[in-house]
């Protein structure tokens, strides 16, 4: 755990971290394409799903390369690790180009992890191919420690950084139930983003021309402060953008319009009495 906290902060990875940021922002295009690497339409990342296919494969030859007269099958399932790599790469990078620095540390060198053992089971393949099974073995489990090594990386990135989760589940669990003070109606500006802190719980406030749209301000995907963000219309809804890596959500729903974000910012009921607003959450509690 020590040596993985120190390539959080190496930053001797930053140049090549640039380099390959800058690789994925320019290939991975348009902002829909990015949007279903990311998994906003099903509401998660996918790159955990994508990941199954080669590991699967892979895991499964290990098996029967010490299974008598299952040289061919084995064959097979290295074969299919590696042509089916390409998705969880794809998804992958595309997610970790949208990290705080530190997790793209630790993401380089998963992904660079991933990349050797490609590369051994590539080998493998090949040498399994010419007959050569038993150097093909070896190649094969080298390639197994090197995917679960990067495994371990994988798992620092999701359970202890806190990569692709999201960062605005706890707020229901936090607010009160019912009705709660916010404000008076006039502290508030038409379009402009206020920043307001109910039972502890910071929320995000604009006030339209007909009433108030009010979202947890803790954006889902890495926290960042929603009511630094700009104002902007997309997809016909009047939307918040993060100001850190671009989420976009829809003011009166609350619902990611455009990634990296996966998770839906959650959304605040609000009603005025006597110039004073009151805001509840459903499900709060």
């Amino acid at each position: 755990m020590k040596k993985v906290s120190a390539i959080e902060n190496a930053e001797a990875l930053d140049p090549a971290v640039r380099r390959v940021k800058g690789i994925v922002d320019t290939v991975v295009q348009p902002q829909d394409v990015r949007d279903l690497l990311h998994g906003v339409p099903v509401g998660h990342a996918v790159h955990p799903v994508a990941v199954l296919l080669p590991i699967g494969a892979w895991i499964g030859s290990a098996i029967l390369d010490f299974v008598p007269g299952s040289r061919a099958a084995s064959r097979v399932l290295v074969g299919v690790g590696v042509a089916g790599v390409l998705p969880s790469v794809v998804t992958g990078l595309t997610d970790w180009s949208e990290l705080h620095e530190q997790q793209q540390r630790v993401g380089l060198v998963h992904a660079a992890s991933n990349t050797v053992a490609t590369a051994l089971y590539a080998a493998s393949f090949v040498q399994r191919t010419r007959g050569h099974h038993t150097s093909g073995r070896v190649l094969g489990l080298v390639g197994l420690a090197a995917v679960g090594l990067s495994g371990y990386l994988g798992g620092h990135l999701a359970y202890r950084q806190a990569a692709a989760v999201n960062h605005a589940e706890d707020v229901p669990h936090r607010f009160p139930v019912g009705w709660r003070h916010l404000g008076a109606v006039d502290e508030f500006v038409v379009d402009e983003p206020a920043l307001r802190t109910v039972d502890g719980v910071p929320l995000l406030v604009v006030r339209n021309t007909v009433g108030l749209d009010v979202l947890a301000n803790t954006c889902s995907h890495l926290s960042a402060p929603l009511n630094e963000g700009q104002l902007v219309v997309a997809d016909g809804e009047r939307c918040i953008v993060c100001p850190w890596h671009g989420s976009v959500f829809a003011l009166r729903t609350g619902e990611v319009v455009h990634g990296p974000a996966t998770a839906p910012q959650p959304r605040f009921e609000s009603r005025v009495t006597d110039g004073s607003i009151e805001v509840m959450l459903e499900g709060a509690g």
